[in-house]
């Protein structure tokens, strides 16, 4: 009888080692990547966040030309007689807002100053200066500058078409909405095109992509409203 309980004994402790075996070997499973692997990683971080110049010219470039897209949408809602231009305009400012802000955060983490909303000036109370350069400074740029030395800015508007696009309304300021929102379209197009030759940072790129696709697509739907094939 004791022979046999010993032997029950010692197979029961055979079972446990080996069960304790089996866990030990399936934590090793979870063990973490070997050093090779994590500084790989970490490299490819750190090089999916380089910018270079182009980033920069077009981010900075960028945050004033939407935020102008947006203050022309906004009008919309009172201004505009079709349907179709205040969806349209709804639309164009629910996302660029987010992309302003997004554009703007690169900035800060790259130590760079964001584009101040400058006061709009009243054409009237313009100096010759301010009318040559297009009346407004965006953002702390004038027309013919980007702020970072570059090229100006297309399609950008000047302060007396919008303030004849602020007292027009109904089918006078659908017309001019879309004319202009054209024009503006297309120059931001250009500047996401230059950013894909040039530019170097992964997110910045992805959004001049995003820019190329929405708003090549909504001049092809507000050029129909205007009746252009």
């Amino acid at each position: 009888m004791t022979k046999t309980r010993s032997l029950i004994r010692n197979t029961s402790l055979t079972a446990a080692l080996a069960a304790t075996a089996l866990v030990l070997a399936a934590c090793g499973d979870d063990a973490p990547p070997k050093t090779g692997d994590h500084q790989n990683k970490a490299g490819d971080h750190r090089e999916a966040g380089n910018h270079n110049k182009a980033d920069t010219a077009f981010v900075k470039g960028m945050i004033p030309h939407h935020r102008q897209a947006v203050e022309m949408s906004d009008l919309a809602a009172s201004r505009a007689s079709s349907s179709e231009v205040k969806s349209l305009a709804k639309k164009i400012a629910k996302a660029q807002g987010p992309e302003i802000t997004t554009m703007s955060g690169w900035l800060k983490s790259w130590g760079v100053k964001v584009p101040a909303a400058m006061p709009r000036m009243k054409h009237e109370d313009m100096k010759p200066e301010d009318m040559k350069r297009g009346g407004m400074d965006h953002g702390g740029m004038d027309h013919g500058d980007s702020g970072t030395g570059g090229p100006e800015m297309p399609g950008m508007m000047d302060q007396k078409q919008l303030d004849e696009m602020k007292k027009s309304s109904g089918k006078d300021f659908d017309t001019r909405f879309l004319t202009m929102m054209v024009d503006h379209h297309k120059g931001a197009v250009g500047m996401a095109k230059a950013e894909k030759k040039q530019g170097a940072y992964g997110p910045a790129r992805k959004l001049a992509d995003d820019v190329i696709s929405a708003q090549n697509s909504e001049i092809t739907r507000m050029n129909k409203l205007l009746g252009k094939s």
